[in-house]
C-alpha cells in the first residue's frame, strides 16, 4: 500500500514550545504506517509553493497546472489511503490542511479511505477538530474509518523526529495508533481490490467536471 500522510500545520516559530509539534506527530504517524513495508509519504505544506492567489488544481488546463500542484496531484492519485494529522483552532481543523486540500477535487481521492489524527498541547488532544474532518474527508470522497487518534500534550509523547518519549510508554501507544491505522489498511486493501475489479471508480464515479454531476434530476 502507498500511504500519504498529511501534515496539517505550517507553523514554525514559538509559542507553542516547542515549535511544530504536529510534524512530530506526523513523524510518527509514517513510522507507524510503515512498520509493515507500506510506502508512507509524508505530505508537508511548508514543502509546496502554491501561491498567494488560489486556484485549485483542477481549474488549470490539462498538463499547465504549477509544477508543485502537479506532483502532489501525482501522489494524491496514486496513494492507496490518506493519514490527516491535524491540530485544532476554533473547534476547527487546522486552516492550513484545508487550504492544502482544497486545490484537489475528489477524482483524485474518491474511493480509498483516511485516517484521522488530531493533537494539541492541551488535554482534549484536538478531537474537536475531528467531527469538522469526518464531513470534509467524506465530500472529498476518501471516506474515515472509524476509529480515530487524538493526542493531547502532543509535545510530551513525541520526540522531534517522532519516536515516543521517555515520558511515555510506547507500547501502549503503539497500541492506540494501530487500532486506527490497522482499519485504515484493511479499507485501503479492500478498495483497491475493488478499483481493480471495477476499473477504478466503477458505477459510482466522483464527479469530474462540475459538481453539477451529482444534482438530482
Amino acid at each position: 500500500m502507498k500511504i500519504l500522510v498529511f501534515l496539517g500545520s505550517v507553523r514554525t516559530s514559538t509559542p507553542p514550545q516547542p515549535a511544530r509539534v504536529g510534524e512530530r506527530v506526523a513523524r510518527a504517524c509514517v513510522a507507524q504506517c510503515g512498520r509493515d513495508g507500506h510506502a508512507v509519504v509524508l505530505v508537508d505544506p511548508l514543502d509546496y509553493d502554491l501561491g498567494a492567489a488560489f486556484k485549485p488544481h483542477f481549474a488549470y488546463a490539462k498538463g499547465r497546472a504549477p509544477a508543485p500542484l502537479e506532483d502532489l496531484a501525482g501522489e494524491i492519485a496514486s496513494a492507496d489511503a490518506y493519514v490527516m494529522v491535524s491540530p485544532e483552532y476554533n473547534h476547527s481543523m487546522s486552516p492550513a490542511l484545508a487550504h492544502l486540500l482544497n486545490h484537489f477535487g475528489s477524482s483524485l481521492f474518491a474511493f480509498k479511505p483516511s485516517a484521522i489524527v488530531t493533537y494539541s498541547a492541551g488535554q482534549w488532544g484536538g478531537v474537536r477538530a475531528a467531527v469538522g474532518m469526518r464531513a470534509f474527508l467524506s465530500e472529498l470522497g476518501c471516506l474515515p474509518v472509524s476509529a480515530m487518534i487524538h493526542i493531547p500534550a502532543a509535545h510530551t509523547v513525541f520526540c522531534a523526529d517522532g519516536r515516543f518519549s521517555a515520558e511515555v510508554d510506547g507500547t501502549r501507544w503503539t497500541s492506540y495508533m494501530e487500532r486506527t491505522f490497522s482499519q485504515l489498511l484493511w479499507w485501503a486493501v479492500a478498495a483497491r481490490r475493488e478499483r481493480d475489479r471495477s476499473g477504478v471508480t466503477g458505477p459510482s464515479p466522483a464527479f469530474l467536471r462540475d459538481p453539477s454531476q451529482r444534482n438530482a434530476p
